[in-house]
């Protein structure tokens, strides 16, 4: 059975995007050689899928399925994976000259409970901050993944999108990257 596991990119001060969905703060590390890109590629290699909502589809297709992001180590794996895009307004989902994402559609928990059916190892939510708050909440979360950029913004659009019930994590890893980064590995308990 598949994991969910949420990833996200957050601020020091809590942020996952600027007061206008900003992320000028994110640095250059989340996709050049080094540190954060071999973490990253080691994760993908344990992955079986991609889960995103239609807005961070929507910012997706706009980068990894292009000639621009051929040179970005990440741009293979992403490009390979099967991709899910929960949507109720999307009748396809296609992603440049690769295969398609597969639209899904109904709610939140059933779809992710189908996922963790179909796949056997983790399938990945990046962004989607509606998503990962409905499956938090919804207890379908196995697994959080933080990683903390070294900046503070004062405002801007919280990790969570939505108000959620306490949740016990359980500090799994640390890494702290020679950018200022730390990933937090949390398991959802």
């Amino acid at each position: 059975m598949g994991r969910i596991i949420v990833e996200q990119h957050v601020t020091a001060d809590g942020f996952a995007a600027g007061p206008n969905g900003e992320l000028d703060w994110v640095d250059g590390s989340v996709s050049e050689p080094g540190p954060m890109v071999d973490l990253a590629l080691g994760e993908l290699e344990e992955t079986d899928a991609i889960l995103l909502g239609a807005t961070t589809y929507r910012m997706f297709i706009g980068y990894w399925p292009l000639h621009v992001a051929r040179n970005d180590p990440l741009a293979e794996p992403i490009n390979r994976l099967p991709k899910h895009v929960l949507s109720s307004t999307l009748s396809e989902a296609p992603w440049g000259h690769h295969a398609p994402a597969t639209v899904e559609t109904g709610g939140p928990a059933e779809i992710a409970d189908r996922l963790k059916d179909k796949y056997e190892r983790d399938i990945i939510l990046w962004g989607s901050l509606q998503l990962a708050s409905a499956l938090l909440e919804a207890g379908r979360v196995d697994q959080l993944r933080l990683r903390i950029a070294p900046v503070a913004i004062g405002r801007g659009t919280p990790l969570w999108d939505a108000p959620i019930l306490p949740r016990p994590l359980s500090l799994v890893a640390t890494s702290q990257l020679e950018t200022g980064q730390i990933q937090l590995t949390y398991d959802v308990t």
